[in-house]
């Protein structure tokens, strides 16, 4: 767990990021790496943009490759401008946004559906060339049961929803997750 200056950090991180983006401010100063020890630390993370509650953009860096001071801002930016299933966010929007980043943990291989804990973890699934990952908090928004959250974690890997158990891989997670509201 982060403190809560460092969640409000990143959240400010985060916000700046998108507002340069739409032309609202200048382009933010970078932080500075001693501001805060998260800021250095390498790690995943996806940042979801909320509309009155609706969804918005996500986008996020599953590996934990980068330093989250890097890959912060750089997905709140892609969430506003790239997600392929939203039109880009004006600057008109922009105090209508809820930002919320998931800090993702270390990815685990599991073999059933039983390793699953709903509201706990958060899934990826691959086969081939083809991935997707759907937050902890994805099930517990819609009710899911596991197999309908791996089932709706092929589909978003662009795979047959019963790839789960026909040879895809599976992983969990587990994810920090905070947000402006």
């Amino acid at each position: 767990m982060i403190s809560e200056d460092d969640r409000q950090l990143l959240l400010r991180i985060a916000r700046d990021a998108i507002a340069a983006h739409v032309g609202v401010t200048p382009a933010p100063a970078l932080h500075a790496p001693g501001t805060s020890a998260v800021l250095a630390r390498l790690g995943g993370a996806f940042v979801s943009l909320h509309n009155q509650g609706d969804l918005r953009g996500c986008i996020g860096h599953i590996e934990a490759t980068e330093p989250i001071g890097a890959v912060v801002p750089r997905c709140a930016v892609a969430a506003c401008s790239s997600d392929p299933r939203f039109s880009h966010v004006t600057a008109r929007e922009l105090e209508q946004l809820d930002i919320e980043i998931s800090l993702l943990g270390p990815l685990e291989p599991i073999a059933a559906p039983q390793a699953i804990e709903i509201g706990r973890h958060g899934l990826v699934v691959e086969m081939g060339s083809r991935r997707g990952l759907l937050l902890p908090q994805v099930a517990t928004e819609w009710k899911w049961d596991r197999e309908t959250f791996l089932a709706h974690t092929c589909r978003k890997a662009g795979l047959p929803t019963d790839a789960w158990k026909k040879g895809a891989k599976i992983w969990r997670f587990e994810a920090e997750v905070f947000g402006e509201r």
